[in-house]
């Protein structure tokens, strides 16, 4: 079920955004009375699912759901309609108008989706604020996973700042993006009442945390360990363990955090073991049968407004705008940066790309508005950025020869368009399968 989930968000978003963007060359094809032949989501070799003539146009869903197209008179793109472009130029299509006016043509869509990014970027934060937990108020430390631990980090630990940047926000995907991106090579942390610096090998760390398969938390913040589900038939509902008992101990060993009780189960697999925990103030023990994977059938409370004072961040719509813009440009230029280290080959270009798989697992596994629209604007950035590099066959290919056309009043020919643009949608296609292999190979191979 998450993943059909998984799947209809993904579905849902590059749906508004493909739309969108093509909305972007429509229009100012239509202002400048360029002909639109066709406006499609999603690609159609073949045969197309809805198709409908109005007026000039034929709008229309494809079957291929890796983008859109909108096909203009007169244009070189990847319809490669070599018959229209042997005709003489008529007053309607793209070819016959002035530079400028194609280049406006070009832009429309990658301006509309980084337009659309900054936007929903502030209407997240003007519908939701950012609720967030401070770090000051993360009582009980952090619980480091296993590649935390071998960064050197610790159980307990309070993370005071990752190099120049203070840790403010309770967040570990503050801590890949100093590292990867912002070149941190020092974590400062409070342990047992005293300053502790952690070194940090870049060398080692860079690739580990730029990875598609790379740890998807460092660390979590330490919670006790609150029941708020037991498993019928299984050993804690037999043992009559219910729902609010707060687990604090095994076989007379306190565990005041999750993952020490959870660490302890573990060393009695297939045992019985004496569970202390507390039942409206009171501290009872119970003997349960440890199962063979070291549970006992029991849903612990992980919501943390329950055991912090967490904060919400409100912005007012006029706030929102701006704020948005901000933290939309901050993320682009974080992209465009990481993207700076694969050329330089900092980071492997083998362990970070992904394809629709890795993008759908970026999407929540519930139905939640608020991580989709995040999601939607984070996307919509990246496709405005990845249309807008020089490539042919993208958007930022055609604006490069629009732009030589410009600068030295030069138009490249025709045929050297064509070329360019089958070479470009090549390297595309490849790009596309390479990526989406990454997928496959990480799903069935590691």
């Amino acid at each position: 079920m998450e993943i059909l989930i998984r799947v209809a968000q993904l579905m849902l978003s590059l749906s508004i955004l493909v739309v969108l963007h093509e909305m972007g060359h429509f229009m100012p094809a239509r202002w400048f009375n360029t002909r639109v032949e066709k406006f499609y989501l999603f690609f159609d070799p073949y045969f197309a699912l809805f198709k409908k003539k109005i007026g000039e146009t034929e709008y229309g869903i494809g079957w291929l759901p890796l983008g859109g197209y909108v096909k203009i008179s007169g244009m070189i793109d990847e319809s490669m309609d070599r018959e229209q472009m042997k005709q003489p130029p008529q007053p309607w299509e793209f070819r016959s108008k002035p530079a400028w006016q194609r280049l406006i043509i070009m832009l429309g869509g990658v301006t509309v989706n980084f337009i659309l990014g900054l936007f929903l970027y502030g209407m997240v934060l003007w519908w939701w604020g950012v609720e967030y937990l401070p770090a000051e108020k993360a009582t009980y430390g952090i619980h480091a996973d296993s590649l935390g631990l071998e960064m050197g980090l610790q159980h307990g630990d309070h993370i005071l700042s990752i190099g120049d940047a203070p840790f403010e926000k309770f967040n570990d995907a503050a801590l890949v993006k100093e590292i990867v991106i912002n070149d941190a090579d020092n974590v400062k942390v409070r342990r047992d009442g005293r300053e502790v610096n952690i070194p940090i090998d870049r060398s080692k760390w860079v690739g580990i945390l730029s990875s598609a398969t790379g740890p998807k938390s460092l660390f979590v913040p330490r919670i006790p360990t609150e029941v708020v589900g037991v498993a019928e038939g299984r050993p804690a509902s037999e043992a009559g363990l219910e729902i609010d008992d707060k687990l604090v101990a095994v076989n007379g060993v306190e565990t005041p955090f999750f993952i020490d009780f959870s660490n302890a189960l573990k060393q009695y697999k297939n045992q019985e073991v004496t569970l202390g925990f507390t039942r409206d103030g009171q501290r009872m023990n119970k003997q349960v049968k440890v199962e063979d994977a070291g549970t006992i059938g029991i849903v612990v409370n992980t919501n943390l407004a329950d055991f912090f004072e967490m904060k919400t961040q409100r912005y007012t719509f006029l706030e929102a705008l701006p704020e948005g813009a901000r933290q939309g440009i901050n993320f682009l230029a974080l992209q465009i940066k990481a993207f700076g280290k694969m050329f330089s080959g900092e980071i492997k270009a083998s362990d970070s790309l992904g394809g629709f798989g890795s993008i759908g697992k970026m999407f929540s596994p519930t139905w939640d508005w608020q991580s989709f629209w995040r999601m939607t604007a984070i996307l919509s950035l990246i496709l405005a950025f990845m249309n807008l590099l020089p490539i042919p066959a993208l958007d930022g290919g055609h604006v490069m020869f629009l732009l030589y056309e410009i600068v030295t009043g030069r138009k490249p020919s025709d045929q050297f368009l064509e070329y360019a643009t089958m070479v470009g949608f090549v390297l595309l296609l490849g790009l596309l399968l390479y990526a989406n292999g990454l997928d496959i190979f990480r799903a069935f191979f590691q």
